[in-house]
Parts: structure tokens; C-alpha cells; sequence
């Protein structure tokens, strides 16, 4: 019996299961037991990367948009990721809720005050003066290209690909297959398993990331609402209450667990927008909206290359555009996979037109309440507001919601909101690197689910004890590097695998055709065979 047990809870585990929680775990002992070498090597190669290589990020995001885009309005559009007569799985609410909550649903709350209104007081670039119209417009202009369409880009490709080779060429729902035009039988290897450890080793460093930084922003919450102190021990607690949650979630199905916390995560998300909308600048916020929109769509190509060559601001790429860019692609695998699971049956132009177009709206729509309204108050407040969010950004909304009514109260709905993300978001990223170790999947054990949740709660804490937000920061470009790289390779995997797919399509709708064509055509004027009677 007891061997009948163990045989059930290592089911389907195998090397890239091990090999996984083997560098997961030596990654978790170097970080506790020698934190400082850890953050030492952590800093130097991100500084390396940030000062050499931030012109790749650039360009690679820019390539993985405009792909997406050409794919989608490309004969290829109308592709569905599953069989021909395969319908959508889940409507529309719930599948933007969820690829939302698996995207940036917690980061968004954490950024959506601070990053503008940091902006404003130090202009990205030096291309406005601080605290001026033009530093306003420039914020907004900034936080609109960090979170819009170059992000969501980011999933597409990966979520694309996963989709494709998992439900219309019948492959694991893992990142290999995907690699099987360009290897060939390889991907069944050492390459294939190689492959696939890497994504998700970078998928676990990237949601420890989002993790780290719900910790911060629940700890900002608790001293702004309750008065605790926001220090590393409360953030350890706050971690470690969040993973019991998430992995008691991990337990029941997909349609139930994340489905369900996301659509409550989406509507309490609305109702704090629309407090903020009613009682903050209302007229404001709109202007800042549209005008937002038509910045950001203007100058969308300029600074998605802009470098500031000549006395290059490493600083403010280090702090935000490298940052997202490496960011979203450790993100890629994770969002990926979990947006293909939820995405059967959608059509490739479906697919690209609802994650690059909604949740960059909700995104931009976020940011114009919170950063519109705050970039207000602190010019009412003389840049006490940025100079909190630049100190700590992890408090800056915190600081924000004592200047509107009822500070408490919408203090604990945050909170309760960024645990919702934090839950939900934990959730979906066990069940996802769980199916990625175990061959793709669906439902992967409980034993697999709980191990990776341990390991994703234990390596958010070794981020903030090495370091705190830097730390988590740099950790997200670091990683996301080496998956930069893979996923060039997974477009032009993608690209081969769509264009034999056409072909064969219409190789077979030509053949329907043929019988009718070559049908013998009676003479004008001719007779017709008696009928046999």
C-alpha cells in the first residue's frame, strides 16, 4: 500500500522534474546561506547586461510585436489553435479576466501609482523638465509603452506557440514541440529536455518576481492601514500565508480555482477605478486618457528604440524599460502556456487581437486614474507623492489613498485585491510549471503542484533577503536573457509550422475541388441520357 502511494505521488516525473527542483533548490541554498556572494553575482550581471546589452531587449520586443501583429492580419489569421470545427472553451470575460491575472494583474496595482508620478518628477531621458506639462505627458506617454502592447507581445509569441503545436499538431503542452521543425525528432532529447528546464527555470524566477513584489506592496498596505512595520519579517509572513493559499487553490480544477479568483479580482478592480474615477479629477483622467493613447501611439516606434545613446540613462532602463522588456519575457513561458490552456479554438487573429488590444486598454485605463490623479495631487501636495514612490514604490499607492476619503477602508480592499492577484496569480503559475515538468500535463499531481509552490514562495523570499525590490529587479532582466534568445527561435519555428499548415489546406481544398471541376460538361444543345425505367 505504502509503495502504491509513493508510486501515485511520483507519477510522470522524470528527469526534467529533478533536474528542475535539483537547481531550483541549490539556487534557494545559495541565496539563504550565502546571501551576499548571491547578490554580489545577481548585481554584476545585470549591471554587464544593462550596460551592454539593453539595446537586445530593445530590439527583440519591438520584433516580437510586430510579428504578432503581421501574424495576425497574415493569411494565417484565420488558423484556429485546435481543429477546424473546435469552438472557445470560455467567454470572453472570463478568458481576459484570467489572461489578465496571469499577465500583470498584481503588478499593475503595484506600478499603477507609482511609476507615473516618478516620471513626472524625473522625466525618462531628460526629454522633459521635472514636474512641468510636458513631464506629465511624458509620464503617461512612458507608462502606456511599459505596460501596452510591446508586453502583451511578449505572451502572444509564446502563447501562440504553445496553443498551435499543442492543440492543432496534438504535441506535449510544453515549450519543446515547438522546436520540432527546426530538430526535427531532437526535440524527444537531451536538446528537447534542455529546452525545456530552461523555460522553466526562467518561469520560476519570474513569478518569485511577481511574488517578491506582492510582498512589498501587501507590507506598504498593512503600515499605511493598520500601522504595522513593512519590514522583511512581516514580507516572509505575507509570502508565506500567500503560498499555503495558492497551493490549497493549486488543489481544485482550473475552471474553479483561478477562473473563479480572477473574475473577483477583475470586478473588486473595477470598483476601486471607478471610486477613484468618481471621487478623484474625473475630466482629468479622460483628458489624461486620450491624450495618453495618442503620445503613446505616435511616438510607439521612437521609443521602442530609444537608448540615449549619447550619455545613455543606464539608470532609467535598469529601473524600467530593461527591467519590463527581461521582466516580460522571464514571464513568457508562464503566461505562455497558462494563456494557450485557456485559448483552444480561438483563431490566431482571435487569440493576438484579444491579448494585445483588451488588457493593454485595461492597463492604459488603470494608469490614467491612478497616474493622472496622482501626478495632480502631487502638484497639489508640492512632490511629497514622488518623493515617496521614488523613496519606496512599493508604498507610493498606499500614499496616494491617504489623501482620498475613507483611506482605510479602500486601504483593506487593496490589499485585499493585491492577495486575490497574489493568489490567483501563484495559483496559475504551480499548475503551469507543474504541466511543464511533467511532459505537458493537464492536471499534474498534487505532489508536483505542492513541491513547485514551496519552491516559488521560498525563492520570493530569498530575493527580498538579498536585496528587497533591487534585487527582485535585477533578477527578472538576468534571467530573461537567455529566453530572449529562445524565443527567435520559437518565431521562426512558429513561421515554418504556419506556412506548411496553408499549404497542406490548400492542397486539400483543392483536391475537394477537382471531382467538380472535371465533371464531362453536356453540349449546348445536346440530349440528355434516358432515364432507366
Amino acid at each position: 500500500m505504502r509503495m502504491q502511494r509513493l508510486q501515485k505521488m511520483f507519477a510522470g516525473t522524470g528527469s526534467v522534474f529533478w533536474v528542475t527542483a535539483g537547481l531550483s533548490a541549490a539556487l534557494i541554498v545559495w541565496g539563504v546561506f550565502f546571501t551576499a556572494n548571491f547578490t554580489v553575482v545577481i548585481t554584476v550581471t545585470f549591471e554587464s547586461i544593462i550596460a551592454n546589452l539593453s539595446w537586445f531587449y530593445m530590439i527583440v520586443t519591438s520584433l516580437f510585436l510586430g510579428f504578432c501583429i503581421w501574424l495576425a492580419f497574415s493569411r494565417y489569421g484565420k488558423i484556429r489553435l485546435g481543429k477546424d470545427d473546435e469552438r472557445p472553451e470560455f467567454g470572453w470575460f472570463s478568458w481576459v479576466a484570467m489572461l489578465f491575472q496571469a499577465g500583470m494583474g498584481l503588478a499593475v496595482v503595484f506600478w499603477g501609482g507609482a511609476e507615473p508620478v516618478t516620471h513626472y518628477a524625473d522625466p525618462p531621458f531628460g526629454e522633459a523638465q521635472a514636474n512641468t506639462t510636458g513631464a506629465a505627458q511624458l509620464a503617461m506617454q512612458y507608462s502606456f509603452f511599459h505596460w501596452g502592447l510591446h508586453a502583451w507581445g511578449v505572451f502572444a509569441v509564446t502563447g501562440l506557440a504553445v496553443a498551435y503545436f499543442s492543440f492543432r499538431k496534438d504535441t506535449k503542452g510544453v515549450i519543446s514541440p515547438i522546436f520540432y521543425p527546426l530538430l526535427g525528432e531532437r526535440v524527444n532529447g537531451p536538446i528537447g529536455k534542455a529546452i525545456d528546464i530552461l523555460a522553466i527555470f526562467v518561469t520560476l524566477v519570474g513569478i518569485a518576481v511577481s511574488l517578491g513584489l506582492g510582498g512589498l506592496q501587501i507590507g506598504a498596505g498593512f503600515e499605511a492601514a493598520l500601522g504595522f512595520s513593512n519590514v522583511l519579517s512581516l514580507q516572509l509572513i505575507i509570502i508565506a500565508v500567500t503560498a499555503v493559499a495558492y497551493m490549497l487553490s493549486a488543489a481544485t480544477p482550473l475552471e474553479k480555482g483561478v477562473k473563479w479568483l480572477s473574475n473577483i479580482s477583475m470586478i473588486v478592480g473595477a470598483f476601486l477605478a471607478i471610486y477613484f474615477f468618481v471621487a478623484g479629477p474625473s475630466i482629468l483622467i479622460i483628458n489624461a486618457f486620450v491624450q495618453g493613447i495618442g503620445d503613446y501611439v505616435g511616438a510607439l516606434v521612437p521609443m521602442s528604440l530609444t537608448m540615449g545613446a549619447f550619455g545613455q540613462d543606464t539608470e532609467f532602463l535598469s529601473k524600467f524599460t530593461a527591467f519590463y522588456w527581461g521582466w516580460w519575457i522571464a514571464w513568457a513561458p508562464f503566461v505562455g502556456i497558462f494563456a494557450a490552456r485557456i485559448s483552444r479554438g480561438r483563431t490566431i487573429r482571435e487569440f493576438v487581437v484579444g491579448i494585445l488590444v483588451v488588457p493593454s486598454l485595461i492597463c492604459m485605463v488603470w494608469f490614467s486614474i491612478a497616474g493622472a490623479s496622482g501626478i495632480e495631487l502631487d502638484q497639489t501636495l508640492g512632490g511629497t507623492l514622488s518623493a515617496a514612490a521614488i523613496s519606496d514604490p512599493a508604498a507610493g499607492f498606499f500614499v496616494f489613498l491617504q489623501y482620498y476619503p475613507l483611506p482605510i477602508f479602500t486601504s483593506l480592499v487593496t490589499i485585499f485585491l493585491l492577495w486575490i492577484f497574489f493568489v490567483a496569480g501563484a495559483d496559475a503559475g504551480t499548475i503551469v510549471m507543474g504541466s511543464m515538468s511533467v511532459g505537458g500535463a493537464l492536471d499534474p499531481n498534487r505532489f508536483v503542484r505542492l513541491v513547485w509552490g514551496v519552491v516559488i514562495g521560498l525563492l520570493a523570499a530569498v530575493l527580498l533577503l538579498s536585496g528587497g525590490i533591487e534585487s527582485v529587479q535585477q533578477a527578472a532582466v538576468v534571467v530573461g536573457l537567455p529566453f530572449a534568445i529562445v524565443m527567435l527561435f520559437i518565431c521562426y519555428a512558429l513561421y515554418k509550422a504556419l506556412r506548411e499548415d496553408y499549404r497542406e489546406q490548400e492542397e486539400r481544398q483543392q483536391g475537394e475541388r477537382e471531382p467538380e471541376d472535371r465533371r464531362v460538361k453536356e453540349p449546348v444543345g445536346g440530349t440528355s441520357p434516358a432515364p432507366n425505367k
